[in-house]
């Protein structure tokens, strides 16, 4: 529902959310541009540390909770929602050595696609407003609370797993803002419409959900497979489970989901490959091919140590002993970040070919973080007996 009583606004508003829809936007609303509902929320998030290593959120913590510093010229928010749905399901657990991909990156990446579509909505926006219309594009590329804003623009609510849901159509969708100096007449919210439902917090296997809306980075398999850069804690390894980038699991269990519709975007669909892609052979993957493979994928950003780093992680939960030797291999990869989560999967699997391994490598191995790793995954398998055996 329009919030303002001027047809001329009104009817401006609607012209650019009909070109919205025809450059491929399935959800657009508009809202001032004001401070976001939750940027206290977001400053508290900041000081209890949820948000692990993303420093660069703390960098930018001003400007995430007042956009008017960014684009101090900026009237009016265009919100936008892709959908990126495609309605493969998960391996089955009898399908040992499948790992799992984010839905979101199994086709190209995303920016380059919504910011494109983004600058043509702009181009109309002077077309129809004049030339000295200012306007600004951001596709998750700037400190913005994208989801507040998408959220006051009447695009949907932010749900107890924190992703901005709409009643509608889910939760399946890129979002992306078109800021502008324009006056245009704008959207109400949309009530929360969550209620007593708990799925998805129930759901997240590393219990990264505090509690309702409130999401610890650190915990989360998101997180973990694609922002940390570094060796994921130990005791968090076994609940990654085969994901090795990104989760989806409480998307998945929403039931505004249930009914979500394919993308139509040819670009979002899965590449050779990626759905449901075997873990073994991504191991030997060398930098080369992981750039020749991944190119203008989301994927680049975990780099070739955090993805290989991840799929050993998923061969160690569910690889079995024929991924022995192909983590034999990598046992010797040139980067202490695959050696060292090698080694954990190794432990993992226990059998005597891969422990024998294991000791023959901690003869000659100088890393001190691979060492211990590999010294700890002896340890413990010494403790435990493999399922398999």
């Amino acid at each position: 529902m329009i919030s303002t009583a001027e047809p001329n606004l009104a009817e401006l508003s609607q012209r650019i959310k009909n070109e919205a829809q025809r450059l491929g936007f399935e959800l657009v609303g508009i809202s001032p541009v004001r401070l976001p509902p939750h940027e206290q929320s977001f400053a508290d998030w900041l000081r209890k540390k949820f948000h692990g290593d993303l420093d660069y959120m703390e960098r930018t913590e001003l400007l995430r909770r007042d956009p008017r510093l960014l684009v101090p010229w900026a009237v009016s928010i265009i919100s936008v929602g892709m959908n990126y749905y495609t309605p493969f399901k998960r391996p089955t657990p009898s399908e040992r050595g499948r790992g799992w991909i984010s839905r979101y990156a199994w086709g190209d990446d995303y920016h380059e696609i919504i910011r494109d579509k983004l600058e043509a909505l702009l181009v109309f926006l002077r077309e129809i407003g004049g030339e000295t219309v200012e306007g600004r594009t951001f596709v998750d590329s700037a400190p913005i609370l994208e989801r507040d804003f998408a959220g006051t623009a009447g695009i949907g609510w932010l749900g107890k797993n924190t992703q901005l849901i709409s009643p509608k159509k889910g939760s399946w969708f890129f979002l992306g803002e078109l800021f502008t100096s324009l006056p245009l007449a704008y959207d109400q919210a949309i009530r929360d419409r969550c209620g007593q439902c708990d799925l998805c917090l129930k759901a997240c296997p590393t219990g990264a959900f505090i509690g309702p809306y409130l999401l610890d980075a650190r915990r989360c398999i998101s997180y973990l497979t694609i922002e940390l850069k570094g060796f994921i804690p130990r005791h968090l390894r076994p609940l990654v489970g085969n994901h090795i980038f990104g989760c989806d699991i409480c998307q998945e269990v929403c039931p505004y989901n249930v009914k979500a519709n394919s993308t139509d975007e040819p670009s979002y669909l899965p590449r050779q490959g990626l759905y449901a892609p075997d873990l073994i052979a991504l191991l030997s993957i060398d930098q080369e091919e992981f750039r020749r493979r991944f190119r203008g994928s989301p994927i680049v950003r975990a780099k070739r140590r955090g993805f290989l780093r991840n799929v050993a992680v998923a061969l160690g939960n569910n690889g079995g002993p024929e991924a022995v030797p192909a983590l034999t291999k990598a046992l010797n990869d040139e980067e202490p970040l695959v050696r060292g989560h090698v080694a954990w999967a190794l432990g993992r699997i226990g059998t005597s070919e891969a422990l024998a391994t294991l000791r023959q490598k901690l003869l000659s191995e100088a890393n001190p973080e691979v060492k211990s790793e590999i010294e700890e995954a002896l340890r413990e398998a010494s403790e435990s007996v493999p399922d398999h055996l």
